[in-house]
């Protein structure tokens, strides 16, 4: 093994729920290929992740500042945090795992903000465990806000063909319309358009924008929503010199940015936007949050109990989001944007 310091500081990868997939993803992803990270997990599950895929585990831990070792997995473990196998059974999170992957996030988030590391890497988690560990947050985007304080702030599933952004996120379904403002829908469009010029250092973006409604509101016929809300934000944008096209209707829109006609689609609604991104980019797509002051990627997948243990979870998201993160930073560090 050899001891090397990276010319940036490493990956932060957050294991995610221990009894998910998300130990298994971490071993595929070091066994495939040399990893400038550290994860921030627990041995005992990644260890029996091993015994049970047979996977290799070189685990070796690691501090704040240390410098990395080739061939090795380096393992960040909280104090408080430490598993032993009887707290350990493949798909059934407990109070206990859900507070272990709490605490993952908060150390991963605090080594980025050290300058320990230069992104932050998220494996999945599940919402339950999370809140019944502790954290009572609905989902890993407003957690991070959260402990960024950060105000403004989105999701964004990005994938080799088509880039998608949410104007309301984890909301029930009947709450959305009334969450679907002038001002919320701007806010989302200005927040694209920044993240499209800083992360992915596109210099004109062109974005569309969803309807809400079947057909874009078919001339209000089917809904006034595109009218009187989306349309004026998409008008105001313009007015910026912005590249801002729509409210197109939903069933058409995704082909379209799909194709290269646009470089990011503002959505709505959650399921409007991941349903057709994910017909897409179920296995290489990335959940990138907008907003904070760190970079942040995530698999696009949740923790696949039904699977996990079983050896055969795919780490192409994983692997994806390890080649986002670092491509956000180098754009942002160009460019002068934290």
């Amino acid at each position: 093994m050899t001891t090397y310091a990276p010319t940036i500081p490493p990956l932060a990868i957050s294991m995610g729920c221990p009894v998910g997939i998300g130990p298994e993803l971490i071993l595929k992803l070091f066994a495939a290929a040399p990893q400038d990270a550290v994860v921030i997990g627990d041995g005992e599950a990644l260890r029996w992740c091993a015994e049970e895929t047979g996977l290799p585990a070189p685990l070796l831990p690691w501090q704040p500042g240390e410098p990395l070792q080739s061939g090795t997995i380096p393992l960040y473990t909280p104090a408080d945090t430490r598993l032993t196998r009887n707290d350990l059974q493949w798909g059934r999170p407990s109070t206990k795992t859900g507070h272990a992957m709490g605490r993952y996030i908060e150390e991963a988030v605090a080594l980025v903000q050290g300058g320990w590391a230069s992104a932050l890497v998220t494996c999945p988690i599940t919402k339950r465990a999370l809140n019944d560990g502790g954290y009572p947050f609905p989902g890993h985007t407003e957690m991070l806000a959260h402990l960024c304080g950060a105000k403004r702030f989105a999701m964004m599933m990005a994938g080799p063909l088509l880039r998608v952004t949410l104007v309301t996120i984890h909301t029930p379904l009947a709450a959305v319309p009334a969450l679907v403002t002038q001002e919320a829908v701007a806010d989302m469009i200005d927040m694209t358009w920044q993240a499209l010029q800083h992360d992915f250092a596109i210099a004109r973006p062109r974005l569309a924008v969803a309807g809400l409604n079947p057909h874009a509101g078919e001339d209000a016929l089917f809904g006034s929503q595109e009218r009187e809300v989306i349309g004026p934000a998409i008008t105001a944008a313009r007015a910026q010199g912005r590249d801002v096209q729509g409210p197109f209707p939903p069933d058409t829109v995704f082909h379209k940015a799909s194709q290269g006609l646009f470089d990011a689609v503002v959505c709505m609604y959650h399921d409007q936007g991941l349903i057709p991104f994910k017909l897409l980019h179920f296995s290489d797509g990335v959940n990138v949050t907008l907003g904070l002051p760190l970079v942040r990627t995530s698999v696009d997948h949740g923790t696949a109990y039904d699977i996990a243990g079983q050896g055969v979870a795919s780490p192409a998201s994983l692997q994806a989001a390890c080649v986002l993160a670092r491509q956000i930073h180098a754009n942002r560090s160009k460019k002068g944007v934290s």
